[in-house]
């Protein structure tokens, strides 16, 4: 089928309403007949159990009447043997019996008796042959034995009825029950259908979660796991929208200085000057457009690890970036204090580097010359303190916010203070900002306090 063109009513898929109620008739019916296998296997042994305890009565009761003729009727010798028994009052009922000798000969019989009905051993006991089961039963002092038979179609005819009205039970309840099943799955299932809905209705512009009643655990499960998705798509296409308006924001002079400084080279033939001015220009602009990449990944968490990380080997690592300039030697100076009570901090190497990175290039460009001092401190803290004129500090909280300068000039990014902040606040940490520090008359101090190891 091509795309686009309409899907057939025959490939239009099954609800799952129908498939659990075809499900549900399947093993329902496929129960019911191993039940009915194994009520037919019951009713067979006590239908064959009564009919034999009948014929078992039957043949003592009429063991006694026939021995009593036959000492009515004299001796044997003289007499012509068979007898023929008692023509019964009820010829439909007549009992088919046998009454014969220890030598096998026949002393009296029933008047339908055929001659085959007892072609079986003389012995005491049950009997079978293929239209009859015979019972024979030995006079406890003469020999003497009596044996009746009883036909075997009577108890297949028995057996058969029942099976006819079982099966015709199960064929007439399997579509009531297949109703049944039908209406009690659709109504269950109306919660998943719920759940369905509120689902299709969501989009990339709306993102709200689903406000969850009372469903069943596992819809519950389910729903819970989709406000999570939503949530984190959420996050996703609102760093989307802040990195576009970041770079909106933050490139469009850089991209404008570059054009003009190089236009201005082109125009004076390419005067050194000017090329070294629009080098600067883009030189700046690849600075922020790190800081943009920077603060993106760090408001969407990608990839934030969670490991311990040694945050002396941090402050020390982050410090050799900046010695390895001449300049920077003389003015940063690194603190670890020999203290076992420092612990490693759960978190994201990568990203805690990137945020002490900020607060010393911060501090390096804020301060003047003044001397910059990485420290590490228990039981999982970075500090970074300059010896600059430090900031109001009415104006502190307001550093952590986007695009708000430090200095009057309007120099540096405005992105640095938001990057560590938002790590620090992905890492469940805090970033506190000091000015003056405490004991000093002027400079800034920026701390990341993070949670240490087993604080979780």
């Amino acid at each position: 089928m091509e795309t686009g063109e309409p899907r057939t009513r025959s490939s239009r898929p099954q609800s799952l309403a129908s498939h659990l109620t075809r499900a549900l008739i399947l093993w329902v019916g496929g129960v019911w007949l191993l039940g009915v296998l194994a009520v037919i296997w019951y009713v067979d042994r006590e239908i064959n159990h009564n009919f034999d305890n009948e014929l078992v009565e039957v043949t003592l009761r009429l063991f006694d009447i026939a021995a009593g003729e036959l000492d009515e009727a004299g001796d044997l010798a003289t007499l012509k043997l068979p007898l023929l028994a008692r023509r019964p009052l009820f010829p439909e009922d007549e009992v088919i019996f046998q009454l014969v000798d220890g030598q096998g000969r026949v002393l009296m019989h029933s008047e339908r008796a055929p001659a085959r009905s007892f072609d079986v051993p003389m012995a005491q006991g049950f009997a079978d042959t293929a239209v009859w089961r015979v019972f024979t039963a030995r006079h406890p002092s003469r020999e003497l034995y009596m044996r009746v038979a009883d036909p075997l179609e009577e108890r297949r005819e028995t057996l058969n009825r029942t099976l006819v009205g079982l099966i015709v039970l199960l064929a007439a309840v399997l579509p009531l029950l297949a109703l049944l099943l039908r209406s009690v799955a659709r109504n269950e299932l109306r919660p998943l259908e719920w759940l369905a809905g509120e689902i299709a209705q969501r989009s990339g512009t709306d993102l709200r979660p689903i406000v969850l009643p009372a469903l069943p655990r596992e819809l519950r499960a389910v729903g819970d796991d989709v406000n999570h998705l939503m949530e984190r798509l959420a996050q996703a296409l609102d760093v989307e929208r802040a990195l576009a308006a970041n770079a909106a924001h933050e490139l469009r002079t850089p991209l404008a200085s570059a054009r003009l400084r190089l236009q201005t080279a082109l125009d004076h033939d390419l005067r050194r000057e000017e090329v070294q001015a629009a080098l600067d220009a883009l030189r700046q602009l690849s600075r922020r457009a790190e800081k943009l990449l920077q603060l993106s990944r760090a408001e969407s968490g990608a990839a934030l690890s969670r490991d311990p990380v040694d945050l002396p080997q941090l402050a020390a690592q982050v410090a050799q970036e900046f010695w390895s300039d001449g300049q920077t030697l003389q003015r940063l100076h690194l603190s670890v204090p020999d203290d076992e009570d420092l612990h490693p901090a759960p978190g994201d190497v990568d990203s805690l580097a990137i945020a002490l990175r900020n607060l010393v290039e911060n501090a390096l460009r804020y301060s003047g010359n003044a001397r910059v001092t990485i420290e590490v401190r228990a039981p999982a803290m970075l500090i970074v303190r300059d010896n600059g004129p430090g900031v109001d500090p009415a104006r502190l909280d307001s550093l952590r916010e986007r695009h708000v300068r430090q200095a009057s000039d309007r120099a540096g990014y405005g992105l640095g203070l938001s990057i560590v902040n938002t790590i620090v606040d992905k890492h469940d940490g805090r970033l506190e900002l000091l000015s003056p520090p405490p004991g000093r008359d002027h400079g800034l101090e920026a701390r990341i306090v993070l949670p240490p190891a087993g604080a979780h």
